[in-house]
């Protein structure tokens, strides 16, 4: 009875994502609008979790949204629009990183490749400074953690942990067995939880928020892209 549940569910969702995207397709604005506003934080997030820099995350989900606005008619419903649009941002993500590393290879000038900036963990607010920094401390820990597992480690991590998908969902948006999926999700959070003990311990993996401000200027950007007035 569940399944069935689900499965009809999911059929209304994918309804709901083939109408966004024919209104999209017709250039509605808030049709456009609605979309970022409701991927923008998971998107950002696969982003992050492959690029490990904030500033080169919200870059390729600029151009992923570009992309992806510019080909909306190969959108068919067959798996939901958030899937279809995390596809295209982890092509463009692992595209950007094999970029990097040829270039790396070339510069054999450059000894350590700059540090990504940290996100800010959203504080309670607190007049207590020192409360204030062991916030900001763990959430360093916890994303150094995360930045310093594989590639093949990490996009799982992120999706599973991170996005909160099921194991089914991380292996249809990223191609792979569930059971593959299930034995690296598995490995990754050894490796994180080795470096988490060495540090502080366990802590709660609520890393990359993605910050209103930085929501609204990524959707400003793009509609200015696509020709849409303020």
């Amino acid at each position: 009875m569940s399944a069935v549940l689900n499965r009809t569910v999911t059929t209304a969702i994918h309804i709901g994502d083939l109408e966004l995207a024919r209104r999209a397709l017709g250039r509605d604005g808030e049709a456009f609008r609605l979309i970022m506003q409701t991927h923008n934080r998971r998107l950002y997030r696969i982003a992050r979790g492959i690029l490990r820099s904030d500033s080169e995350a919200e870059d390729i989900v600029q151009e992923a949204y570009v992309s992806a606005f510019a080909h909306l008619e190969k959108f068919r419903g067959d798996s939901s629009l958030a899937t279809w649009l995390s596809r295209i941002v982890i092509n463009e993500a692992l595209g950007r990183l094999r970029k990097k590393r040829r270039a790396s290879a070339l510069a054999t000038a450059i000894v350590q490749a700059p540090q990504a900036d940290i996100i800010q963990f959203p504080l309670n607010t607190s007049d207590d400074p020192e409360r204030m920094m062991a916030q900001r401390q763990i959430l360093q820990v916890v994303e150094r953690a995360t930045d310093n597992l594989p590639d093949v480690y990490r996009t799982v991590f992120i999706a599973r942990v991170v996005e909160g998908l099921s194991q089914e969902e991380t292996a249809e948006l990223l191609g792979i067995r569930p059971e593959t999926a299930k034995t690296r999700l598995h490995r990754a959070r050894a490796l994180v939880r080795r470096e988490l003990d060495d540090k502080i311990g366990p802590v709660l993996l609520d890393a990359f928020p993605f910050a209103g401000r930085r929501c609204a200027r990524l959707a400003a950007a793009v509609m200015q892209r696509l020709g849409f007035p303020d």
